[in-house]
């Protein structure tokens, strides 16, 4: 297993988690009740995390990436459906799938 995403906010954690398991690919959350725990370990020891197998951490860490990149972006056409989609949509309105992978 790999480490893929961590962050202090559960919300963006659970988000990055729902993307990615929205790609097919199977997650494990790690630390998700461990804010109690503050104290005994330290703040940054208990973000919670996502984990995802060796596998498929080539496609989470792009995906992973998208979301983290704050560049305007471009209307987009989907590969799988055809269907135009504003820069805003990570997925496709239409099919659900992922906008494709520019260099």
């Amino acid at each position: 297993m790999k480490l893929v995403y961590t962050h202090q906010n559960g919300i963006l954690v659970g988000s990055v988690k729902a993307l990615l398991e929205q790609a097919s690919i199977k997650v494990e959350m790690k630390n998700e009740y461990a804010s109690g725990a503050v104290g005994e370990l330290s703040a940054i020891d208990s973000w919670p995390e996502i984990w995802v197998s060796n596998l498929d951490e080539e496609r989470a860490k792009i995906i992973v990436a998208r979301l983290q990149d704050n560049t305007p972006r471009e209307e987009w056409v989907c590969a799988a459906c055809s269907e135009s989609n504003d820069a805003a949509f990570e997925v496709c309105w239409q099919c659900q799938a992922f906008p494709p992978i520019s260099p």
